[in-house]
Formats: C-alpha cells, structure tokens, sequence
C-alpha cells in the first residue's frame, strides 16, 4: 500500500506545463498533458539536468539542457541523448489537490 503526500494545487499545474516539487529527498516533475496530471523523476536520466526547468511539447517533457525528450506519461525516453527511462510516480487527484505516491 502506497502513501501519498500532497504535493500541488491543479491551479499550480496548467495544461501544457511542468511543475517541480520535492518528495521525500526526491525532484519530481508534476505533468500537465491536455489536462492530464503524471509525475515522473525531476532529473534526466543523461546529464542530470532538472526537468522541472523544462517544457511539455507534444505529450513529451523536453530536459532544459541537452533536449532529451521523454514520454511525460510513462517516463520512456523518446529522443537522445538520453536512453534511460524516467521513475513514473502514481498520481491521485483529491478535489484541487495533487497528491503522489512516496511508496
């Protein structure tokens, strides 16, 4: 059984954005794709670069740094340099709040 810790408000989060918040030690990227919330590791998997400082384009979030994309729903990595995909973090929507999984 998974814990969850409020981490947002949806106001935080509008469509087409990336939101960073800390969990547990942890950067995460809160997704907005098309009105739907995912959240997967705040850190590309190829140089370390914050992906909270990145854009959402097409469903993907592209890392600020090197361009890397990856899927922001399941955290596969689309485009190079990076090959490694994102943690994906289970998501609950409780009213106006964003809550995600820290189990």
């Amino acid at each position: 059984m998974s814990d969850f810790k409020r981490v947002a408000m949806l106001t935080d989060v509008p469509s087409g954005t990336v939101y960073g918040v800390d969990v547990d030690g942890e950067r995460v990227a809160i997704c907005n794709v098309d009105g739907e919330i995912s959240a997967v590791s705040g850190t590309c998997t190829h140089a370390d670069a914050d992906l909270c400082d990145g854009d959402i384009e097409d469903g993907c979030l592209v890392c600020p740094l090197h361009y890397a994309t990856f899927d922001a729903r399941t955290g596969h990595a689309m485009e190079p340099p990076a090959d490694e995909p994102l943690k994906v973090y289970e998501v609950k929507i409780e009213g106006e709040d964003i809550l995600v999984s820290t189990g």
